[in-house]
């Protein structure tokens, strides 16, 4: 028996409201579960702390969050693989560790064009108030 997805239970702002839900439960799930979610967690927040007291502009403001939002979302994409390789097999399997090891290497580049984000972002202020600028 075959399942569309376009026939759902649930109509108009219902819809709207277990969308919402659903997207909260995958993100509790994640940051409880998933160690590297609660440093990216961590790090965001003094990301967004360092914004403020540094005064960053608005447009370097955009480029951060946008950042820390794609981290987050490369992180919740890696969560979301390795819970549906773990459903198909907990066997060992080579191109179940290759869907793994890819979309953590996607999330660890993205993770890395963040770090390099913040410190151009962040290294001239910081070098200015110290005087080594």
């Amino acid at each position: 028996m075959q399942i569309s997805r376009n026939k759902s239970k649930y109509k108009g702002i219902k819809r709207f409201y277990y969308s919402i839900k659903y997207s909260f439960n995958g993100l509790f799930y994640a940051y409880k579960n998933e160690k590297s979610l609660g440093i990216h967690g961590i790090l965001s927040i003094i990301t967004i702390i360092l914004g403020f007291v540094l005064n960053i502009s608005h447009t370097q403001w955009a480029v951060i969050l946008i950042s820390l939002a794609a981290i987050l979302a490369f992180e919740l994409v890696n969560t979301a693989m390795e819970a549906v390789v773990d459903m198909v097999t907990l066997e060992y399997n080579e191109l179940a560790r290759i869907a793994k090891d890819c979309c953590s290497g996607a999330t660890f580049v993205m993770s890395l064009i963040g770090f390099i984000i913040a410190v151009v972002t962040f290294a001239p202020k910081i070098a200015h108030i110290f005087g080594w600028l």
